[in-house]
C-alpha cells in the first residue's frame, strides 16, 4: 500500500493536490482521481529527451523509401489526448516521456504473426501515385470492428433500481455500443485491435473486405490497451506485412487507414511527427467497470496522418505497405483530428499479441517497491530531504529493489540516468525495460545521493493471480464466454512495483 500523498508534479499540470493524486492511489481506487478531463498545458520540448528504442521483439525490416514530404508546423494553445471507440471521445491528458527499450520478456514464442513475405511498393503506372499503391496493398489486411454489448434491464421504478441494482443483463437485449478498426495478422483470422475498442464487448462484428464475420475475443493487456480477437470460419485473409518500428525516422511518409466514425476503408497520410511520446492515464475515461487500472503507452508514434474516432485499433503503415504501429490515440481541442496522433509502435503490439495467442499473460518489468509522490510541499510537511522523486513506501522481500539495497524512506530521483520527479515518472521508466534487465537507480537517502544497480524482476506471478480472480469473479457472475482470454492482463501498484 502507499501513503497517501499528493502527485502534484505531471508535466503540464497545475499544482492542485484534490485532482493530481498520484497515478498509484488511483490505481487502488482512491476517489480523487488525477486524469479527470482537464486542459493540459503545453510541454517543453526538452521534456522529449531520451529518444534511444531497443525493442526485443523480431519481425520482418523494411528500409524507409525516401519521401519528399512537408513538415507539419507546431502547434500551440492547450490541447487534450484522446482515446477513443466509435465516437466514444475521452480524456484530457498531458504529455510525459520515456526511453524505449524492450518491453517483454526475452522467451521465444512460435507464433508467428503478419505476412511471410515482404515487399516494396511501387507506382507502376503513371497515374497512379504512391498513396494508391499503398492503399491497394494494405486495405485487404484491416477490418472494421462493430462492438455490441448487453443492455442493462430496468425495473422502471428508479428506487427499486438504486436499491437493488438493474436486473440481470440478458433481459435487456443487445445494443451496438462501439466502433473501432483493426488490423489482420493471420490468415486464419487473427486480428489485432485497441482494448478500449473492445471494453464492455460482448459479441463482435468483424468486417473485411466487405465480408462480415463474427469474432471472439481472445485476450487484451489492458495495461497496453493492445487486445486480439479471432474471426469465426476464416481462412486465406491477407494479413499485414509488419515493418521494424525501430527503424522509422521523423519525417518519413506515412498512411492510416481505418474506420473513422465508421467509415469503412478510409485512408489518410502524412508523416511520423515525433517518436518517444509516452503516455499513462487510467482507464475510466472507457471503462466503466470501476476497476480503476492505470494504462501506459511507452514510446508512442506521433503522426499527422488523420486519426478519428473510428480509427482506433487501425493501421499505421508505411511506404512500403508494412505496420509500423497501432493507431491509438489523439490530442485535440474538440476530440476529432487536428493534425497530432499517436500510434503504438508495431514491435511493442506484435510482442504482446505473440503473447496473448499463445495463451500467456503478458508480463512487464517490476522493481519491487510501493510508491508514492513527493514535491516540495509534501517535503516540506514530513521533512524529506529531497522536494521531489518517487517515496518508497516499501519493499517486497526477494525482489531486485531489495537485494540492491533500496530501503524504505528512500527517495528514488533518477532512474538510468534520467532524473525522476513522481512516482508516474518511475512508472513509465519501469515500463520501457524488460524482466531480467539490469538498471541504475539513484536514490536520496537522509540528504546522501546513492547509486543502486537493480535487477528488475518479472509480474508474471501478479498477473497469473489476478487472472484466476478474474476467473472467479467470471463464475461467480455467471458471466458469457468470451473466448480464450489467455491474456487479460490488468495493471495496478503490484504490477510494476511488485508490492
Amino acid at each position: 500500500m502507499t501513503d497517501n500523498l499528493n502527485d502534484q508534479s505531471r508535466p503540464g499540470a497545475t499544482p492542485d493536490p484534490a485532482q493530481h493524486q498520484s497515478a498509484y492511489n488511483a490505481a487502488y481506487g482512491a476517489s480523487a482521481d488525477p486524469y479527470r478531463p482537464q486542459h493540459a498545458q503545453p510541454v517543453d520540448s526538452a521534456q522529449y529527451a531520451q529518444p534511444t528504442r531497443t525493442q526485443p521483439q523480431s519481425v520482418p525490416q523494411a528500409a524507409p523509401a525516401p519521401v519528399k514530404a512537408k513538415a507539419a508546423g507546431p502547434s500551440s494553445g492547450k490541447t487534450f489526448l484522446v482515446a477513443f471507440a466509435g465516437a466514444i471521445v475521452a480524456c484530457l491528458l498531458a504529455f510525459g516521456v520515456a526511453a524505449a527499450c524492450g518491453l517483454f520478456s526475452k522467451g521465444s514464442s512460435d507464433v508467428s504473426l503478419g505476412a511471410s513475405t515482404a515487399g516494396t511498393v511501387e507506382a507502376t503506372e503513371a497515374e497512379a501515385t504512391l498513396a494508391e499503391a499503398v492503399a491497394d496493398k494494405c486495405l485487404p489486411s484491416v477490418a472494421s470492428i462493430t462492438v455490441y454489448s448487453e443492455q442493462m434491464a430496468s425495473s422502471n421504478n428508479p428506487l427499486y433500481d438504486y436499491f437493488y441494482g438493474q436486473q440481470d443483463s440478458s433481459s435487456g437485449g443487445e445494443t451496438e455500443s462501439g466502433l473501432g478498426s483493426g488490423v489482420v495478422l493471420s490468415e486464419d483470422g487473427y486480428v489485432i485491435t485497441n482494448n478500449h475498442v473492445v471494453s464492455g464487448g460482448t459479441r463482435f462484428a468483424v468486417t473485411i473486405e466487405g465480408e462480415v464475420y463474427e469474432a471472439d475475443l481472445v485476450g487484451t493487456d489492458s495495461s497496453s490497451d493492445v487486445a486480439i480477437i479471432k474471426v469465426k470460419d476464416a481462412e486465406g485473409l491477407t494479413p499485414i506485412e509488419v515493418a521494424d518500428s525501430d527503424n522509422i525516422t521523423i519525417g518519413e511518409w506515412v498512411m492510416s487507414i481505418g474506420s473513422p466514425f465508421g467509415l469503412e476503408q478510409s485512408v489518410a497520410t502524412g508523416i511520423i511527427s515525433a517518436t518517444s511520446r509516452s503516455q499513462i492515464m487510467d482507464s475510466s475515461q472507457y471503462d466503466t467497470s470501476g476497476s480503476g487500472e492505470v494504462v501506459i503507452y511507452p514510446n508512442l508514434i506521433q503522426t499527422d496522418a488523420a486519426i478519428n474516432p473510428g480509427n482506433s485499433g487501425g493501421a499505421l503503415v508505411d511506404a512500403n505497405g508494412q505496420l509500423v504501429g497501432i493507431n491509438t490515440l489523439i490530442t485535440s481541442y474538440s476530440g476529432n483530428y487536428s493534425g497530432v496522433g499517436f500510434a503504438i509502435p508495431s514491435n511493442y503490439a506484435m510482442g504482446l499479441a505473440k503473447d496473448i495467442i499463445s495463451g500467456k499473460e503478458p508480463t512487464h518489468a517490476q522493481l519491487g517497491v510501493s510508491l508514492t509522490t513527493v514535491n516540495s510541499s509534501i517535503a516540506d510537511r514530513y521533512g524529506f530531504s529531497a522536494d521531489e522523486g518517487a517515496y518508497v513506501a516499501g519493499v517486497t522481500e526477494g525482489s531486485g529493489a531489495a537485494a540492491a539495497g533500496i530501503q524504505k524512506g528512500d527517495i528514488i530521483v533518477g532512474f538510468e540516468g534520467q532524473e525522476i520527479s513522481s512516482a508516474s515518472d518511475l512508472m513509465m521508466q519501469v515500463r520501457t525495460k524488460s524482466p531480467g534487465d539490469t538498471v541504475s537507480v539513484t536514490v536520496n537517502r537522509d540528504g546522501e545521493t546513492m547509486d543502486f544497480q537493480v535487477t528488475l524482476g518479472s509480474d508474471e506471478k501478479t498477473q497469473q493471480e489476478k487472472a484466476a480472480e478474474r476467473l472467479q469473479q467470471q463464475q461467480s457472475n455467471g458471466s458469457g464466454n468470451l473466448g480464450n482470454q489467455g491474456g487479460s492482463g490488468t495493471l495496478d501498484l503490484r504490477d510494476l512495483f511488485g508490492n
